[in-house]
């Protein structure tokens, strides 16, 4: 693992939640995106878990070249899209919302460079 490294460039225009209820798509296609209430400035990594989130891992590499993404700037989109936080906020009130958590963390560790694939346990609270 290598330590954290701050963005080199500017910070960019980010919205910051494009997870599956924020991307509308009319017949396989974007058609919108909802939701702009994190809407801000900052690291563009802040926008890349939807390549965990809502891509298939065969085009994960394309996503990252038309993008341009550097190492550290992918490692850091890593970061942001293991949502642990939503699997123990919600884990009771929202399954839909946790599934997709759960999701997300498993392509992000199974996406890790030169590691085998891990699976993340994470107990229900008790009845």
């Amino acid at each position: 693992m290598q330590p954290y490294r701050f963005p080199s460039g500017p910070p960019v225009w980010l919205h910051s939640d494009l997870a599956p209820g924020n991307v509308l798509l009319v017949n396989g296609r974007l058609s919108a995106v909802i939701d702009f209430a994190a809407v801000g400035v900052g690291d563009p990594a802040c926008d890349l878990p939807v390549a965990w989130n809502l891509l298939p891992a065969g085009v994960r590499n394309i996503f990252r070249a038309a993008l341009q993404v550097d190492d550290a700037t992918w490692a850091r989109g890593r970061g942001w899209a293991m949502a642990l936080v939503q699997i123990l906020y919600y884990r009771n009130t929202n399954p839909v919302l946790v599934a997709n958590a759960r999701h997300v963390i498993h392509e992000v560790l199974a996406d890790q460079p030169g590691e085998p694939p891990r699976r993340l346990a994470v107990r229900p609270d008790p009845p």
